[in-house]
């Protein structure tokens, strides 16, 4: 009865140690990059912008996290967050739906963020409803673009600089366990 007892203690540790383990291979990387949308009086037609590169400085990142490109496992965008940063009084009412892609050197441009139906309700922020793709070959590139398409459903009259927040979640092996 004893042995049974102890294999069952023991079972159990493992199962809960491994699932600490486990959480320990996981980590986030945030990234930040800004495009402006120019005052528009077009309704209803899509416009596209393309934002600057945004350098990766994954290597360094997975430096941080005691892990390295070859032992990432997987790479999924969990947060899309535009806010707007000018003009002060701007809002998101003149969305009605936008979709982002990214794209890398070499790599197919994929859908990984959209809104539709955008409420009228003043917000400066927007959160977008992510996809779930894999991209840990975009993020193990040096850098990406993010293209952005949008439909608007009311005129600007200033340039709106918009910040595009991304939060993406990195499953890795740290140091080969």
């Amino acid at each position: 009865m004893i042995k049974k007892t102890l294999a069952l203690a023991a079972l159990f540790l493992t199962i809960v140690c491994c699932d600490k383990l486990d959480d320990l291979t996981k980590f986030n990387i945030d990234y930040n990059t800004e495009y402006t949308i120019p005052a528009s009086s077009i309704l209803g037609t899509p416009f596209e912008f393309v934002t600057p590169e945004v350098t990766t400085n994954s290597q360094q990142e997975f430096e941080n996290n005691d892990t390295n490109a070859d032992l990432v496992e997987s790479v999924k965008l969990r947060d899309l967050t535009l806010t707007i940063q000018s003009p002060t009084t701007g809002d998101f009412d003149f969305l009605n739906e936008i979709f982002i892609y990214i794209n890398a050197d070499g790599l197919e441009e994929i859908l990984i963020a959209s809104k539709s139906g955008i409420q009228e309700d003043g917000s400066q922020t927007l959160d977008l409803d992510v996809e779930n793709v894999e991209l840990r070959e975009y993020i193990l590139k040096d850098s990406y673009t993010l293209r952005t398409q949008s439909v608007t459903d009311q005129t600007i009259e200033e340039d709106h600089v918009i910040n595009i927040y991304t939060n993406f979640r990195v499953d890795a092996k740290i140091l080969g366990l």
